[in-house]
């Protein structure tokens, strides 16, 4: 048969042997070579491609069937070849005689060496010759050996007995299985998350669900589960009940099963490998161990491996070993799929801070203990006979605080010894003042050691020595050398020890003991800390500490005292004080002092901050100690708001809480945020009347939390605010509050957010609203309702009276309320009462409706219409966000003058056009309360605002009153508001303006439009100057805004004609570098164009203040054509008139222009040029005004950028005001200035401040003085004129009679004052400020005093002249005729006359 025969007839045999050659070409080159040495390998080609393999392959087997059988067999004993490819690839091609005999050998041939590193299969050299592995059959009969002894083993190891919580020859053998639930986004394949595990009413085996640990989701990450729970829960219980179940054939899907203990794994002194802790320190194979493994690695994920106490795992660096071979190490390499790559790793571990080593991808799973069902499964499986069960379910179910100590598995079964022992013979309900607490517990189960009732101190007291070492050093495994033999025979007969071999080393095995529960070793060291002698208080207290359960156990020692704080407690109650003294042998006072020692400490801490964690365990220790005192302190110390984070809270938790609570006076708020919660553990707030507000936010809390939920919270009559969002809750849990709800009437605050609440269930709850009277919020967002619910919702909102806001946005479901009055409440309880009454009340309520992004169409349009019809007065509607479009806008419009809206509807982001937009303005000419409406395209945007009151009698007024209705105080009516509208960034080009103005006067036809915002769009300067041509027939606005359009000049011309064509526009303001452009009416200012409306009273104080008519342009450059044709525009406007003109600069020529055509506009009343840049020649052409046009009467030019003319209507010139401030005029300009202000003989004011005249241009100045005629001030201040200019003006101070007074003051004030006078001979007087003169300038002084007759008084302020220089001035001064008044007023203050 030739190789493609061969291909045929095994063409999938063939193919999978081609494929496995494409990955390994190297052994496939090295095995070509060694059978055909001399021919060519195609070594040009890639030697993975399987054409070449296939040629390869074709000429192998041409070679003959002796040399493909030697090949074949080559392949299956060095190449990974998977079981069940190996033999069919044997049986038709192997050598049959060599593979029979290995098949015969069995379990005599001889093994190979063991290779405990076997992580890898052994690597042969390609070139040597390769080792004979053992064949997959004899593989596969010595795993299947080694199988059924591991099976065997468990099965010897429990004795055939199913292993329960704290086993004892007389406690029972049916183990009841914990409730179990999901965390995570990990979830059985046939469960819900949430799901409780372990129906105890499950028929035959009662945890068949168990085996649902290990069918979640694993995808392609690690399959590992991490179990948590408190201490007690049964987690070791369930790891060794899995395995006895392995044992028992029941979990099928694993062929092996093997179950660590890290205490036990602890004390290992040499750290192993993965194939010696597997077969050296758990069970080792009878032969091939190495065989063994490579099958368990083929079969990885049929391999189960258990690690119970993964909290109590050391830390590398804490036993000093190295890292690589540490237990956590292999557990780790283990998890991630780096040993035994498939396999199952399942763990368990009280809660806290995992280690990093557990991948983020692993199930996690909480163990809660027992609910009530499963307590009372387990004491009916404890006693035996039909009276001590009925009598044990009586006491539990009549004694809450005793059957929450049950739901914790471990504290079940010590509850069921002590009742046991003491039901016969006891009267119902003992179990209460005997079991209060759990240290009450555990020390009638001590009482149970002695019948007789002798106390056996001695044994108790050894045993809580040795309790105690092991606490403090971290031991939970004890050796023989640890316990004296009386000891582990007291341990032995009361079942308080365990004992077990421990292989410490591969080859060593030792005898280890260890209590039967953590928590009894933690119970007996307790005991002994209170009852030793040789244990002192300051030694007690320091073990009375609470412990943060999230720090990682990095250190040798183990924190493994989590319930000795509590029983030490426990042991300071008053109740086991006689038990402390017997123990003790001491007298009460010895006892007494150590109990209360215990009892300050608690006080200490409770008055402290602490960690939810610690407040707990805070809790748990006040409710052992059983003081009153101390529990009133505590609960008096709590925050008013109580709040609880990440981390695992049980029945036991809160009913501690709750026991804390019941000695509050004030009302405290519980927040759960993110904590795993037993599902039943709300029931310990039954009676919890000091919450007034309970919150719980956790993906654990499902549909069995919200049932026992609704037992708690009839009985918490203070609550007032509940919250159970971000849960697991569906329908189920739903319809128990549904029936719980109505009973809570107090209730303000109900939020369901983050639930999976379908359609249905949220209908429910809504229908609750009517039986909540108090209720004021309902939040049900982000549930999974559909739209389709959306008109019921409406229509609830609609007809509940206590409804005011309904909000709907995408996932948002929110009910605001207002609570009922007692009268409102009686109103609709009655059921006949009709007509007026209810119309009343429906006028009462403002109803608020959002429903925003709810993809509402026009056809939901049409049925919310007719649902607002029959609603209250709405006071808002907002329906953003929906695929209205256009036709769906114009119903909800149109419908808008029906809908008696008292403030706003919202349209916006609904896909209107701009057909649609002039829908929604021909829709509005019958919305008589229409305010405002804004309509932006672009930022989608559709908003209508109304008025509270209609606007009175204004259907029937066409147009508006005369222009003297813009002045007068009496025209304008109160009552009457401003309409706006406001279509902005709406993508208007100018082919739109005429049917944009077509609907604006549509919607103006019955009630007036006051405002009108055009700004960003595309109108451009065709639209404008249309616009401008149709304004007329919208009758008078008050304002239009028309920014941002892309205008030019000519759009500015156009609307300057509006100053004379429109009676209504008073002032129209344009900047074009920044495209702002707005026409005003009169009164109206700029705040009017912005989205706020103002009162009727501002807007009559407004119409009654006379305004005149403003033109301003800025940021524009003014050429001397443009200056003209404005100006020519400007003589139609009616006046008076203002302008203001602001560029970046203006050319003398312009200026020019400008200043002459100023005589054409005898309605111009003021003249500005602002932030203009003008010429050093400027001030001469604006000097120059006075002769061109008469009318000015003031010219001010400051800095050469801002200059101001004002205007008289008298062109007689009286009283003329020039200034020049800061215009860098020099000696040079002065001759010039002068000679053109000469023109001008009513010159009142010249100001000249802050230029460049210095003490030389004072003189040109004063040279040209008398070419002026000034009646009034001259003022040269800052103009650097120093002492020298002041000598000067009294030198030719003869020369100017009409000089009235002069002030000089040359401090940092600079001041330079002349002030002129029409009469002369008047006199004049010379005040001088901080003037420092030298002697040489005093004669000089006294020179010019000398000779100006006309000086009548002098003034010497702070001019620092001693006594002999003002001597030296007087004594120079001669007057010949007239008076002269001195005044000289030194720094001092002091004035000498």
């Amino acid at each position: 048969m030739d190789a493609e025969s061969i291909r045929l007839n095994n063409e999938n045999l063939w193919a999978w042997l081609v494929r496995l050659l494409s990955k390994n070409p190297e052994w496939l080159s090295a095995k070509l070579r060694s059978f055909l040495p001399t021919m060519d390998l195609d070594c040009s080609y890639e030697p993975s491609n399987p054409e070449v393999i296939h040629r390869q392959l074709n000429r192998l087997f041409a070679q003959g069937m002796a040399t493909w059988k030697s090949f074949i067999n080559d392949l299956c004993f060095e190449l990974d070849v998977p079981f069940d490819m190996e033999i069919p690839l044997l049986s038709i091609w192997g050598p049959r005689d060599e593979f029979s005999k290995q098949l015969g050998a069995g379990e005599e041939s001889c093994p190979g060496p063991q290779l405990y590193h076997g992580v890898k299969r052994p690597f042969q050299s390609y070139g040597s010759s390769p080792h004979r592995k053992n064949s997959k059959k004899q593989q596969l009969e010595l795993a299947k050996k080694y199988l059924k002894l591991l099976k065997t083993s468990a099965q010897q190891w429990h004795g055939g007995v199913c292993p329960g919580a704290w086993l004892t020859p007389d406690s029972p053998q049916t183990y009841i299985p914990p409730v179990l639930q999901w965390s995570r986004a990990t979830a059985p394949l046939d469960a819900q998350e949430g799901a409780t595990l372990g129906d105890p009413e499950a028929a035959d085996n009662i945890d068949v669900s168990i085996q649902d640990l290990f069918s979640f989701k694993a995808h392609k990450g690690p399959r590992v589960t991490v179990l948590l729970g408190k201490a007690g829960m049964g987690k070791t219980t369930l790891a060794y009940r899995l395995r006895w179940r392995w044992a028992q054939g029941q979990l099928d899907r694993f062929q092996a099963l093997f179950l660590f203990e890290f205490r036990q794994l602890n004390m290992i002194t040499q750290l192993p490998t993965l194939p010696q802790l597997l077969f050296d320190l758990y069970l080792r194979p009878e032969s091939e161990p190495d065989a063994v493994f490579q099958y368990l690695k083929e079969n990885a994920q049929q391999v189960l491996l258990i690690f119970d106490g993964l909290d109590e795992a050391l830390h590398v660096d804490s036993v000093g070993t190295d890292n690589a071979g540490s237990a956590l190490t292999l557990f780790s390499e283990l998890c991630h799929g780096n040993l035994l790559p498939g396999c199952w790793v399942m763990t368990t571990s009280r809660p806290g801070k995992l280690p990093s080593c557990v991948p983020k991808e692993a199930a996690m799973v909480h163990m809660w203990g027992f609910d009530g069902l499963r307590v009372e499964k387990y004491v009916t499986c404890f006693f035996s006979d039909l009276l001590s069960q009925e009598l044990a379910l009586k006491e539990m179910r009549t004694n809450a605080r005793l059957r929450g100590m049950c739901a914790i598995p471990a504290l079940c079964t010590v509850t069921c010894f002590c009742l046991r022992r003491l039901l016969p013979g006891s009267s119902p309900g003992q179990s209460a003042a005997l079991l209060p607490t759990i240290t009450q517990l555990y020390l009638q189960m001590v009482k149970t050691f002695s019948p007789s009732g002798t106390l056996l101190d001695t044994s108790i007291l050894g045993f809580g020595k040795v309790a105690l070492r092991g606490l403090d050093t971290g031991k939970v495994i004890f050796s023989v050398e640890d316990i004296s033999p009386q000891l582990m025979a007291f341990g032995a007969v009361h079942s308080l020890l365990t004992s077990f071999c421990i292989h410490t080393r591969p080859g060593h095995e030792e005898i280890g003991y260890a209590f039967v529960h953590l928590s009894l070793q933690e119970f007996f060291a307790a005991l002994y800390l209170m009852a030793s002698h040789t244990v002192d208080k300051d030694t007690l207290i320091e073990y009375v500490t609470l412990n943060s359960h999230w720090v990682l156990r990095t250190k040798g020692r183990l924190g493994l005292s989590d319930h000795l704080p509590a029983f030490l407690a426990g042991l300071a109650s008053h109740t086991c004080h006689t038990f402390l003294c017997q123990l003790a042998q001491q007298d009460r006072a010895w006892v007494g002092s150590r109990q209360a020692a215990v009892i300050q400490v608690l006080r200490k801490l409770a008055s402290r901050k602490l960690t939810g964690p610690k407040m707990i365990e805070l809790y748990h220790c006040v409710a052992e100690a059983q003081d009153l005192e101390l529990a009133r302190f505590t609960a008096q110390s709590l925050p008013s708001c109580l709040s609880f984070h990440n981390f695992p809270l049980t029945h036991a938790d809160l009913a501690a809480l709750a026991n804390i609570l019941e000695h509050r006076d004030d009302p405290i708020h519980l927040d759960f945020d993110g904590c795993p919660l037993e599902p039943h553990c709300p029931e310990a707030l039954v009676g919890c009347g000091q919450v007034e507000n309970l919150s719980f936010k956790s993906r654990k809390c499902g549909d069995a939390f919200a049932e026992a939920l609704c037992r708690s919270l009839p009985t918490m009559g203070s609550l007032k605010t509940l919250g159970l969002t971000g849960s697991g809750i569906t329908a189920q849990g739903i319809s128990h509050l549904i029936q719980t709800l109505p009973l809570c009437s107090q209730l303000e605050e109900v939020s369901l957010h983050d639930n999976q609440l379908k359609d249905p269930e949220v209908l429910s709850l809504v229908e609750l609203l009517p039986s909540l009277p108090k209720l004021q919020k309902l939040d049900l967002s982000r549930n999974s309702f559909s739209r389709s619910i959306l008109l019921s919702l409406v229509k609830v909102a609609i007809t509940c009276p206590t409804v005011r806001k309904l909000q709907v946005r995408e996932l948002d479901l929110i009910f605001y309320l207002s609570p009922v009055t007692e009268t409102a409440t009686q109103q609709s309880g009655a059921s006949d009462v009709q007509g007026k009454d209810s119309l009343k009340e429906g006028q009462s309520r403002n109803l608020q409706l959002r429903l925003q992004k709810c993809q509402l169409r026009i056809r939901d349009a049409e049925a919310l219409v007719e649902l607002f019809q029959k609603s209250p007065q709405l006071e808002e509607v907002n329906l953003s966000g929906n695929h209205l479009e256009d036709d769906g806008c114009r119903l909800v419009a149109e419908a808008a003058s029906q809908l008696q809206i008292a403030q706003k509807l919202d349209l916006s982001d609904n896909g209107l056009s701009q057909t649609g937009v002039t829908y929604v303005l021909k829709a509005m000419s019958t919305c008589g309360t229409l305010e405002d409406l804004h309509i932006s395209l672009l930022s989608n945007t559709v908003v209508l605002t109304f008025a509270q009151e209609p606007r009175e009698q204004e259907g029937s007024c066409k147009g508006r009153a005369p222009l003297i209705s813009f002045v007068s105080p009496v025209t304008s009516e109160l009552s009457q508001r401003s309409r706006r509208i406001r279509l902005t960034r709406c993508g208007f080009l100018a082919k739109h303006t005429e049917k944009l103005c077509e609907a604006l006067r549509a919607s103006c036809q019955t009630h007036n439009l006051d405002h009108l915002d055009l700004s960003d769009n595309s109108l451009g300067d065709k639209g404008v100057i249309l616009l401008t041509e149709l304004l007329p027939g919208l009758g008078p606005l008050k304002s239009l805004n028309l920014s941002r359009n892309g205008l030019s000049m000519d759009a500015v011309f156009s609307l300057v004609q509006c100053l004379s064509s429109l009676q209504w526009v008073f002032h129209l303001d344009v900047s074009l570098e920044s495209d702002c452009i707005f026409l005003r009416g009169a009164g109206t200012s700029r705040d009017a164009l912005e989205p706020k409306f103002q009162t009727g009273v501002q807007v009559l104080e407004l119409s009654q203040r006379y305004t005149s008519r403003s033109f301003c342009l800025q940021e524009c450059q003014l050429e001397p054509t443009s200056l003209t044709f404005l100006c020519a525009t400007l003589e139609k406007s009616p006046g008076p008139l203002e302008v203001q003109l602001s560029c970046k600069s203006l050319s003398d020529d312009s200026l020019k222009i400008l200043l002459q055509c100023l005589p054409q506009l005898p309605q111009l009343s003021l003249l500005q040029l602002r932030h203009t840049v003008l010429s050093s020649r400027s001030p001469f052409l604006l000097a120059d005004i006075f002769n061109l046009c008469p009318r000015v009467q003031k010219v001010t030019l400051r800095s050469l950028c801002h200059a101001v003319l004002h205007f008289d209507s008298n062109e007689e010139q009286e009283g003329v005001c020039c200034g020049f401030p800061g215009c860098s005029l020099s000696q040079e300009h002065m001759e010039t200035l002068c000679c053109t202000l000469s023109k001008c003989n009513a010159l009142s004011q010249l100001d000249l401040t802050d230029n460049l005249l210095g003490d030389i241009g004072l003189r040109c100045l004063l040279e040209c003085l008398p070419q002026l005629s000034i009646s009034g001030w001259l003022d040269l201040s800052h103009n650097s004129i120093s002492q020298e200019g002041i000598l000067y003006l009294l030198e030719t101070l003869p020369s100017y009679p009409h000089i009235q007074e002069v002030s000089v003051s040359l401090s940092s004030e600079q001041i330079f004052r002349m002030r002129f006078s029409k009469k002369e001979g008047a006199g004049t007087s010379l005040r001088l400020c901080e003037c420092s003169f030298s002697p040489e300038q005093v004669s000089k002084l006294a020179s010019s005093l000398s000779q100006a007759q006309q000086l009548t008084e002098l003034w010497l302020t702070k001019c620092h002249l001693d006594l002999p220089q003002l001597t030296m001035l007087l004594n120079l001064v001669n007057r010949p005729t007239g008076l002269l008044g001195l005044r000289y007023l030194p720094a001092l203050g002091k004035r000498v006359g």
